[in-house]
């Protein structure tokens, strides 16, 4: 039981006090025995100096307030910077990014850093120039089981193939999809060099052309190296790139919070 000190209770020794006015001394007592130590901490000289540090031109207890909510603000940041930090260790750590390649057969390769797709170019025999815009990864579809330890889906990338035979000639634009192995032709324009038409005749649905013909268009994009070797080149160089460019969002969201 605690006893009440000198100064606390104003107890007349000759008294006999009843039951609760006792009761009442008591938490009396023992409520000045916790605040004293409370009081002594949050008023201390100690403690008004290093607010009055961090707050000189001010002594009020509400800037002491301030003081504490840029340190909680201080302190969330600290932990977002080393949650950054501990991921882009990991991701170097674990299968680090490799340098791109700029070449893939004939092609060269533009990578656009800190795009969303690439470009590649070449000239094939004297008059064709041929450029292909690719997507990063932009969908997939569930693998059929197989009964195998795999993964669980394909991913897809998106090309568009521009083949034209100087400034003044029709551009065949043909929209293909690379899977981790293969390729398919979706779409097969020919648009005017200046397209200046609104709505243009752009043909028939690729898979409603006449099977040989679809067959012949395969081959003709396998003399210009746009085959299944392309799509396996695809998704190895955007896996790649899909690692680089996320350590780079994260260099560059780290690099925010810290600018002060």
């Amino acid at each position: 039981m605690l006893k009440p000190q000198s100064g606390i209770l104003n107890l007349n020794p000759n008294e006999n006090p009843s039951p609760k006015k006792q009761q009442r001394s008591r938490q009396a007592a023992s409520m000045a025995w916790l605040i004293r130590p409370l009081r002594r901490t949050l008023f201390s000289p100690s403690l008004r100096t290093a607010l009055l540090r961090q707050h000189p031109n001010s002594t009020s207890f509400s800037n002491s307030r301030d003081y504490i909510s840029d340190m909680r603000k201080s302190a969330f940041q600290d932990n977002i910077l080393r949650l950054l930090r501990k991921e882009i260790q990991y991701e170097h750590d674990h299968c680090p990014p490799k340098q791109p390649t700029t070449r893939f057969n004939s092609f060269t390769v533009d990578d656009r850093s800190g795009e969303q797709w690439i470009r590649l170019k070449r000239k094939f025999r004297e008059k064709e120039d041929i450029t292909i815009d690719v997507t990063m990864f932009d969908g997939s579809v569930p693998v059929p089981d197989s009964g195998q330890v795999q993964s669980d889906e394909q991913l897809h990338i998106t090309f568009i193939v521009n083949i034209s035979k100087g400034d003044d000639s029709d551009v065949l634009e043909i929209v293909c999809s690379a899977w981790p192995n293969t390729i398919d032709i979706q779409k097969f324009y020919v648009r005017g060099c200046n397209r200046t038409a609104n709505h243009p005749y752009t043909g028939p649905e690729f898979k409603e052309l006449d099977e040989q013909l679809q067959d012949s268009l395969y081959e003709f994009l396998e003399e210009r190296s746009i085959n299944d070797g392309l799509a396996i080149f695809l998704h190895e160089y955007m896996k790649n790139k899909d690692k680089t460019e996320f350590i780079r969002w994260l260099q560059t969201v780290k690099s925010h919070i810290e600018k002060k």
